[in-house]
């Protein structure tokens, strides 16, 4: 994804209302059930140290665009999920192994988080042992002491979708089973898959993207359409009221990704998508009558009689058609 596009995109994705939009319409099917104000931005950048062939630690940094900690009581009980997301404008072969591991990563940061904490609650609980007694002091079996994570510690779910900002079909792998060529069952059934969760425009019907209640109906509309004007056009009509008001960062994506050529003032905060409409519905009726004017002079009427037929000025018909003024 070219750099302003990736920036445009991550940035419109790290707003709650969309954040949220994203999850409810991939998980419940719209149904407003994650609530954008019990969203907390956290950190994307993951950490870990594999080791290598000689024993050395290798350090590996890897970037989720987007990702958040959603926190809700569920049966009178605080639980915790976190849900990232990776933005594409151009196709990831290898989509399965990278959000694959970045799921990775989170669960084995988190295992490192837990084991931090005990190792400090022990450190703790030692000292104050030492002055006086306190017999309600756990002490790690074995394999807890081994992994540093206790057997009553649990992981809080990661959940990675995949946002195609693209008017075209993916026809990457969704799965890491679709980046191999294993046919034998048994050996597939000693195997763990991991799913590509998918969203984009070209694979959804309209009634789908309407399942989104937040401006991303608007951006995902638009870029389904963005290379069949005539339809693109039926559509923002359809929804005009909500492209008369689409926010400013909306505008952008669109804009980044569909390079359609909607203006509008650097000032504004909601954009009128609507005068493209204009633009457009202009454009196509102009290229609909010159293409009508060029064949009826190919079937030998006269300028006059063209000039009636497409509604336009005589020597407008002419300049269309390279004649001079005095052509008949």
């Amino acid at each position: 994804m070219p750099l302003k596009a990736d920036t445009i995109t991550k940035d419109y994705v790290k707003d709650a209302d969309v954040f949220a939009d994203i999850f409810n319409y991939y998980i419940y099917g719209g149904r407003q059930v994650i609530l954008p104000e019990l969203l907390t931005e956290r950190d994307s950048t993951k950490i870990a140290l594999p080791y290598g062939a000689d024993g050395a630690a290798v350090p590996v940094q890897k970037f989720r665009d987007v990702q958040k900690l959603y926190a809700a009581m569920t049966d009178g009980k605080m639980e915790y999920v976190l849900y990232g997301t990776e933005n594409q404008a151009e196709i990831h072969y290898a989509m399965a192994v990278k959000n694959n591991l970045y799921d990775a990563l989170e669960y084995a940061g988190q295992v490192e988080e837990a084991a931090k904490s005990h190792r400090k609650e022990m450190k703790r609980k030692k000292e104050q042992a030492e002055t006086s007694a306190d017999e309600d002091r756990k002490a790690p079996n074995t394999g807890e002491f081994l992994s540093g994570f206790w057997a009553e510690d649990r992981l809080i779910p990661s959940i990675t979708v995949t946002i195609f900002f693209s008017s075209e079909e993916w026809d990457g792998p969704l799965s890491l089973f679709d980046m191999m060529d294993v046919s034998d069952p048994d050996v597939l059934a000693c195997m763990d898959n991991y799913q590509v969760r998918l969203i984009a425009p070209a694979h959804m019907p309209d009634e789908e993207i309407m399942k989104f209640q937040s401006s991303l109906r608007e951006v995902m509309l638009f870029i389904k359409y963005s290379k069949d004007k005539e339809n693109l056009i039926k559509v923002l009509a359809a929804n005009e009221a909500r492209f008369r008001e689409v926010e400013r960062r909306a505008a952008d994506v669109i804009e980044a990704i569909t390079n359609s050529g909607i203006k509008y003032d650097e000032g504004e905060e909601v954009v009128n998508v609507c005068q493209a409409i204009q633009e457009m519905r202009k454009e196509s009726e102009l290229k609909k009558a010159q293409e009508v004017a060029e064949n009826l002079y190919k079937m030998g009427l006269d300028i006059e009689k063209i000039a009636q037929a497409v509604d336009y000025a005589a020597e407008t018909v002419r300049g269309w058609l390279g004649l001079s003024d005095d052509a008949q």
